[in-house]
């Protein structure tokens, strides 16, 4: 294989080339009549008119007096053909087009021997020069950390990749049409926060020179979103990326795209049939009708869905009968060492128990289920259950073995507020890396009457894996975060 200082040096003279010729190669604009899909369409129609499209040439085949060359755009591919008898003087120039680069190309349509949809060329333009050499057609881009870290690459050669982006895009349209449809006003929160609060995690640190004092990119959406719930407007959602300090794994990114939507006047059991409404909705929108195939296996989501208790659910899955009492903090401890569950020495009786469920339970689950019912200590911002002691009004959604929603009926009481936000600071006392502050603006916005309400949060990441059938985050997100290598550290 060639050096590529090799080729990069001879794809500037080749730049240079067209430059002796008076052609600028990296031009300013092109004005084409359609995309590859619109103009193959006309033409299938019968139309009979000279067309020009543009796009990146993949591939050329040179018979010597005629050259055929593959051209893409994002909607697809098309055929041109060159010929010497046709373009007279200008075959010279079209012989000295590489793959790679940007280029227009007027002509008309004709069908192959082959069957084939072609434009023979009239004119052409070079748009912009290529510089450097795509991967091999015939090989492709299949070294994951290169298709991360130059997603653009793997947009050119990959067409599994685009077909991955143009169903996030569609489902977050979707998502958009379903909630507007309901009534929901979609708004835009704070992304910079004087406090990190609305969730347990550790926030990414920034500092305001304007203010003088640090900023937190912020770590849920939740707090901004109920001051408006607060403020009268009935129904909000929110779609917006939040940072989140901790792991990189195939579930996990630093940053990642949450919706979440709050409504006055229900709770936990209304965000059940929102969450439910959504999906089939999105189900139905992709063409998968309830039954998607993930990773091998069948997913149904003919509803109603499964709806069970965090405790019936330990003991359906994992045979392990337990209550939240105190009493049963040394047989739940004695659980995790057997599975080899790290957990802190501080940790709740609550987190113990989330500990058991995610070792024994979770990856046990693969139609879409309702976890309901969790302990209060790990649910600071939902109200009590209004019939279990020390539970409250929680749901998790899991779907073959993850989390993909997590709903409240969310708490309303600013004194009971107050209290769980001063105990989570005495829990960051004790060695906890999650931070924890009180929000006493939010504080004061719910002393003026905060309706009842329901509230949920989405995963959008996690939420196109399931529905793309991808096995991990970084598939589904353009430009997840990479550790820097030598050369993008440098500046």
């Amino acid at each position: 294989m060639e050096d590529l200082n090799e080729i990069m040096k001879q794809k500037r003279a080749k730049m240079n080339f067209w430059v002796s010729k008076g052609i600028n190669p990296f031009a300013y604009s092109c004005k084409t009549t359609g995309s590859t899909k619109e103009i193959i369409a006309r033409f299938l129609q019968g139309n009979k008119e000279v067309e020009k499209v543009a796009g990146r040439i993949l591939a050329i085949r040179d018979h010597g007096k005629s050259i055929f060359v593959d051209v893409k755009d994002w909607e697809g591919n098309m055929q041109v053909y060159g010929k010497q008898d046709h373009l007279g003087e200008q075959f010279e120039l079209f012989k000295n087009l590489e793959v790679g680069d940007i280029c227009a190309f007027q002509g008309s349509l004709f069908t192959t021997k082959k069957g084939e949809h072609t434009m023979l060329v009239d004119s052409f333009e070079l748009l912009s020069k290529s510089l450097r050499p795509l991967p091999e057609k015939y090989h492709g881009l299949k070294d994951t950390e290169v298709r991360y870290r130059k997603r653009y690459l793997d947009l050119i050669m990959n067409p599994s990749t685009k077909e991955i982006f143009e169903k996030r895009i569609k489902i977050i349209k979707e998502i958009r049409n379903y909630l507007d449809s309901k009534g929901f006003l979609e708004v835009e929160t704070p992304i910079l926060e004087s406090v990190a609060s609305g969730a347990a995690a550790k926030p990414f640190i920034t500092y305001s020179n304007a203010l003088k004092q640090n900023l937190y990119l912020h770590i849920a959406l939740e707090l901004s979103l109920k001051r408006l719930i607060i403020g009268g407007m009935p129904k909000v959602y929110e779609i917006n990326k939040v940072f989140r300090n901790e792991d990189i794994d195939t579930k996990h990114n630093p940053e990642f795209t949450l919706l979440e939507a709050y409504e006055a006047y229900t709770d936990y059991n209304g965000m059940m049939e929102l969450c439910q409404g959504l999906f089939s909705h999105l189900l139905q929108s992709l063409g998968y009708g309830n039954k998607i195939l993930y990773q091998g296996k069948e997913i149904d989501f003919t509803p109603p869905w499964k709806k069970i208790p965090m405790l019936d659910a330990i003991k359906e899955y994992a045979g392990i009968e337990i209550e939240y009492k105190e009493s049963e903090r040394e047989k739940i401890e004695s659980y995790l060492k057997e599975d080899k569950v790290q957990y802190k020495p501080h940790a709740t009786l609550g987190e113990l128990i989330q500990h058991l469920f995610d070792s024994r339970v979770e990856s046990k689950i693969v139609n879409p289920t309702f976890i309901i019912d969790y302990p209060e200590d790990i649910s600071p911002l939902t109200k009590k259950h209004r019939s279990k002691p020390n539970m409250v009004e929680r749901f998790e959604l899991t779907i073959n073995g993850m989390e993909f929603a997590n709903a409240y009926s969310e708490l309303t009481d600013p004194i009971d507020q107050k209290e769980r936000f001063i105990n989570q600071i005495k829990y960051k006392n004790e060695g906890a890396e999650e931070t924890y502050e009180i929000d006493n603006e939010f504080i004061e916005a719910m002393e003026y009457g905060m309706p009842p309400t329901g509230g949920i949060g989405i995963g959008i990441d996690r939420l196109v894996m399931l529905l793309v059938n991808s096995a991990s985050i970084k598939e589904v997100i353009l430009f997840p975060q990479m550790k820097d290598t030598e050369t993008t550290s440098q500046k």
